[in-house]
């Protein structure tokens, strides 16, 4: 009887040619060697020729396509100005700025208004000698301000300032006779090794800074503490003959930091010491360096606002712990839009935030409120804090969903993963039914006469 295999040599995609694709010719066998099996050859092309195995056929391969089309995402060109952010160092993106403008025009009035209550009540408060005095003591607070928010935007505050400020206060009190130089040189040194040992805490041994700082703080104390009495000012520098040109280098200063605060580089080198996961990792060498930097250059600022609230004071220089300008510096730079927790920050508010202090103790003053500058440190950090949680819930970078996305259908090879599946499925039902022969004398092809009566 005749054989039709031609169902064993079909493919659902249309039928094949009976020399498989993979098929290892061989004159011996007539051109084609039927022991040869070329499954794994063909498997990538999607074709598997059937062959008797065990006495049952291989059930006919079948061409596996996919369903739906692959959705390919392509990335918006706005995307790409996070490529190089690093997500070990916090949200991708863009901090928002918006929320800083906007408080910043809040701390504007509200100066104005101080401004005004002072020009309305108190006249000469705002004019000749006693502006003067003003702005060498509002360049004091401000330089305060400037090294807490250095330390608060480094990630590592510096609770030091205040008893840095009073020590040097005292040391220039007692040695302004040899001249401002020649007094404060010893004192920056000092402050320079404080830093510099802090710093080692802080970097090297990767401690929370507000510890080590307030150790150094408490060391800063124990000189002051060697004072019983007030000290009079034994110099005779006067620095309220550049009281103008000292404000406004202050300002100008503080102003270009903000500035170049918002650059996103910038403001992530800097900040690169905020914690955004376990604060006890560390931070890398880079976070190291940057936080031992701002530590430095905090403790000469403080030492510069001393200098300025001993030289620009009219009486003695009382021998004070320092806690309060410690609060009145981190509460105006909180006030100001440093965070709390690290890298964010404005742009003048800084500026404002000291100005509008300076403005409100004045006032105070004039008017005898007899109001405790703890008291008044104790309720602009708590201020400062309200601040922080304004910035850090509207100012971060804004989330990567809802960028529009588009996509393109484009038909994808079966996997790794298909082609496994399709391997291991069970078979099709086989039925014992053949198909209808035909009728016709035709050469069986598997007779004996084509093998030579040979057994193989």
């Amino acid at each position: 009887m005749a054989y039709d295999d031609s169902i064993y040599r079909r493919r659902e995609t249309g039928s094949m040619d009976p020399v498989g694709a993979g098929a290892r010719e061989d004159p011996r066998y007539g051109g084609v060697d039927p022991g040869y099996d070329d499954t794994d050859s063909r498997m990538s092309s999607g074709q598997v020729t059937g062959r008797f195995m065990g006495g049952e056929p291989a059930q006919p391969a079948t061409q596996y396509e996919p369903d739906e089309p692959v959705r390919r995402r392509t990335v918006p060109p706005t995307a790409l100005e996070n490529v190089f952010d690093d997500p070990a160092h916090g949200e991708p993106g863009r901090d928002r700025m918006v929320v800083h403008l906007l408080w910043e025009l809040v701390l504007l009035v509200v100066v104005a208004a101080l401004a005004f209550l002072c020009n309305r009540d108190y006249p000469d408060l705002l004019r000749g000698a006693r502006l003067e005095s003003l702005l060498v003591f509002g360049t004091a607070v401000g330089l305060l301000t400037l090294a807490a928010a250095l330390t608060l935007r480094a990630g590592a505050p510096n609770l030091a300032l205040g008893p840095v400020a009073v020590a040097a206060a005292l040391h220039f009190a007692e040695n302004s006779d040899r001249g401002v130089v020649a007094a404060m040189l010893p004192a920056t040194v000092a402050a320079v090794l404080l830093g510099l040992v802090v710093s080692l805490l802080v970097a090297g041994f990767h401690v929370p800074a507000w510890a080590a700082t307030l150790a150094a703080g408490l060391a800063a104390v124990v000189f002051i503490q060697q004072r019983t009495a007030p000290v009079d000012v034994q110099g005779e520098y006067d620095p309220t003959q550049h009281a103008t040109y000292l404000f406004g280098g202050f300002a100008a200063v503080a102003v270009l930091a903000g500035l170049f605060g918002t650059l996103k580089t910038v403001r992530r080198t800097v900040g690169r010491f905020r914690p955004v996961g376990d604060p006890a990792l560390r931070r890398g060498a880079a976070a190291g360096v940057l936080v031992t930097l701002s530590t430095v250059i905090s403790m000469i600022l403080a030492v510069g606002a001393g200098l300025l609230l001993a030289a620009g004071s009219s009486g003695p220089v009382a021998p004070t712990t320092g806690i309060e300008w410690t609060g009145l510096a981190m509460g105006a730079a909180l006030i100001g839009g440093a965070s709390a927790f690290g890298r964010r920050g404005g742009i003048a508010g800084g500026l404002l935030a000291a100005t509008g202090l300076t403005l409100f103790i004045h006032y105070a003053d004039e008017r005898n409120l007899d109001i405790a500058p703890t008291a008044v440190a104790a309720v602009v950090v708590a201020l400062g804090l309200l601040v922080t949680r304004l910035v850090e819930t509207y100012g971060r970078p804004r989330p990567v969903v809802g960028r529009t996305q588009e996509w393109e259908d484009e038909p994808a090879p079966m996997s790794t993963t298909s082609w496994e599946a399709a391997r291991t499925q069970p078979p099709e039902p086989w039925t014992s039914s053949l198909p209808t022969q035909p009728t016709d004398d035709r050469a069986d092809r598997w007779g004996g006469d084509r093998w030579g009566g040979s057994d193989r």
